[in-house]
């Protein structure tokens, strides 16, 4: 199972933090964060609920992950593996997720996909997020996978869909034209896009697109390469 302590800085000063694999007694933890990560219009079926978390300590425990900062849970990612084909890479989240139960956990897969990542606000300057990314691939390379992948929101992309396409829009966020929330935080986290997914969430925000994103396990080729 997964434990790492270390310290990462609010300005000049140091704060003691973990990532683990978390567990029942989280749960209640896990979705206030989710609750304060995605606030309306953001639909709050999509929080988790105590069976999808009871499934995701269950199947891959070692894809359920949260960061404590001085003991109290701040933020969390969730994993399943899946068999992915580059080839036929379209795909809903809903449909790769099991709508967030995971129950199609594949452990003879070839891929790391993300089902969720989240902080809570109060403590996102302490960039949490990409330390919990970063601990997720720590988890392919361990498992000796082929890639992470998860479908990125766009939430920026509202502001935009009257100028361009959602394929135009992710353009200029990689050569930071724009700045989208989402993809330019997994840009600054090594993930890198492979396809923009129409009707992948729903999210207004977004208008219902996910961008696909990998970060591909540097110990290992792709069979598909």
């Amino acid at each position: 199972m997964y434990y790492k302590q270390f310290f990462v800085f609010n300005e000049d000063r140091t704060v003691p933090v973990v990532i683990r694999n978390y567990k029942e007694k989280d749960f209640e933890s896990l979705i206030r964060v989710q609750q304060e990560s995605f606030p309306p219009p953001f639909p709050s079926e999509l929080w988790w609920n105590t069976e999808q978390l009871t499934n995701h300590v269950t199947f891959f425990p070692e894809g359920a992950l949260c960061v404590e900062v001085n003991g109290e849970v701040a933020g969390s990612m969730t994993g399943l593996i899946v068999d992915f084909d580059p080839d036929h890479a379209d795909h809903t989240w809903e449909e790769i997720t099991d709508n967030g139960y995971i129950r199609n956990h594949n452990p003879n897969g070839n891929t790391l996909y993300v089902v969720d990542i989240s902080v809570r606000p109060s403590y996102r300057k302490l960039g949490l997020g990409k330390w919990l990314m970063f601990s997720m691939y720590d988890v392919v390379v361990h498992l000796g996978l082929e890639r992470l992948l998860g479908g990125g929101r766009m939430p920026g992309y509202h502001l935009k869909a009257d100028e361009m396409t959602a394929e135009q829009y992710i353009e200029a966020v990689i050569k930071g034209e724009l700045k989208d929330p989402v993809i330019t935080f997994l840009l600054r986290c090594g993930r890198t896009p492979v396809k923009v997914v129409a009707n992948y969430l729903e999210d207004e925000q977004s208008r219902n697109y996910g961008t696909l994103m990998e970060w591909r396990n540097p110990f290992r080729s792709s069979k598909h390469e």
